[in-house]
């Protein structure tokens, strides 16, 4: 997208700041939610590389949705934008989703990584 007011810029660097953060949330989400669970998990006398696994798997939707702030609120925004003509907020909106999923699976990947455990699906 090409602005060429100084509004339309400070949108788009908004904008990317936000998928940067969705980003990051969701990777944080996974990342620190596992390895919290595989303290846990040490505590209790069972395998902490596993629970570390096995915790990262529950997290993912939940990241997903703690990074876009809750999905009603985006399926909202994405119907009222579908419903006025705005395609430039849908597509910020898919993006944002998009972003979030990144980071999930971005997390996922270290997971994986560091466990060395993959699913069996």
């Amino acid at each position: 997208m090409k602005f060429d007011t100084k509004e339309g810029i400070k949108m788009e660097r908004v904008t990317l700041v936000t998928l940067i953060i969705a980003f990051f949330v969701a990777f944080g989400v996974i990342v620190g939610g596992s390895i919290i669970g595989g303290i846990g998990a040490f505590l209790s006398g069972e395998p902490p590389l596993h629970w570390i696994y096995i915790v990262a798997q529950r997290l993912k939707i939940w990241a997903i949705a703690a990074a876009i702030g809750g999905t009603f609120d985006t399926i909202n925004n994405m119907e009222r934008s579908f419903l006025s003509g705005s395609p430039d907020e849908i597509m910020r909106q898919f993006l944002w989703i998009f972003c979030a999923l990144g980071g999930a699976q971005a997390g996922m990947e270290i997971i994986n990584w560091l466990t060395q455990e993959r699913s069996s699906l």
